[in-house]
């Protein structure tokens, strides 16, 4: 068992019928890490979850839960019992009310934590005697996460978990996870296409495209390797090729000259100096632009 990583997903193909979700997709997944599973509708972040939950069967490759295979039944069943999942439909019994379906969650689990319960209870101020199908989609929210929360896992899925949330609420949510982690033993992998929720709590990132990884890893690292490189000119910047390593792309504007890049800043800007420019700048991007960058080139 991996004494580093909760999830180790290498080489991981799932085709259905005609269309390949996955096409090799490789990621680490460190213990007790906030982990944000970004990509495109479509990119196969529903399909990595369905791998990871035994819902679905890859077609090739490897995935591992805390060193348990994914798709041995056996396997399968313990990942399941230590592995909380909250969707983005919020999926929960409509009939039930709050202290029903809490009541009827908790018998399934031996390891059921009232002391997270009774916290989360109060905090969420989750009304006990409201009967499911009359809570607003926030209460939902809330409620599916207490019951995620409190079956005593040490990995937490979340599928879009602020989608349709008011920003209240979100922060509330997002707040809760961060001290969660903090305060238990517990890993969080969640697919959002909110990049302000994951800027605000990930540490590790990967972003899926078209089945695959394109950028992986700690969130810091990658925040200082992008960077945009702004290069001015006293008359109109000239057309340049870049050999260092790292270069994104680049974009003439009159007097001015953008070099995007992933890596090797340095050796741009030695690159670029010796172009004689007026000035050279250098500032880090954005999560939003490095997600657009790397799925489809776009600002």
């Amino acid at each position: 068992m991996s004494d580093v990583n909760a999830i180790e997903i290498v080489d991981l193909h799932k085709r259905y019928d005609s269309v390949d979700a996955l096409r090799g997709l490789t990621l680490q997944v460190p213990r007790g890490s906030i982990f944000g599973f970004l990509g495109k509708n479509g990119a196969g972040k529903t399909t990595t979850i369905k791998v990871l939950l035994g819902m679905a069967h890859a077609t090739s490759g490897r995935a591992t839960v805390f060193g348990l295979p994914v798709g041995v039944q056996a396997s399968s069943v313990t990942i399941r019992q230590q592995t909380g999942f909250v969707s983005e439909e919020k999926d929960l019994l409509e009939s039930m009310t709050v202290e029903g379906i809490i009541r009827f969650t908790a018998a399934f689990y031996p390891g059921w934590r009232h002391d997270l319960e009774t916290r989360y209870q109060r905090s969420f101020d989750l009304p006990a005697g409201r009967r499911v199908k009359t809570l607003s989609l926030g209460t939902r929210t809330k409620l599916a996460l207490l019951l995620a929360l409190c079956r005593g896992a040490r990995l937490l899925i979340l599928d879009e978990p602020t989608s349709g949330l008011d920003p209240a609420v979100s922060d509330e949510v997002l707040q809760a996870l961060v001290r969660h982690v903090a305060q238990e033993e517990m890993t969080v992998f969640m697919s959002s296409h909110q990049l302000a929720d994951i800027d605000q709590i990930a540490d590790h990132i990967a972003v899926i495209d078209h089945g695959r990884a394109v950028v992986s890893g700690s969130l810091d690292d990658i925040r200082e390797r992008y960077r945009r490189i702004q290069i001015v000119f006293d008359g109109d910047a000239p057309e340049s090729a870049f050999r260092a390593p790292g270069v994104l792309r680049s974009q003439r504007a009159g007097r001015v000259l953008i070099v995007l890049a992933s890596a090797g800043a340095d050796a741009i800007v030695s690159e670029a100096r010796a172009l004689n420019p007026a000035s050279v700048e250098v500032a880090p991007l954005t999560l939003k632009e490095i997600f657009l960058e790397s799925v489809n080139g776009e600002n």
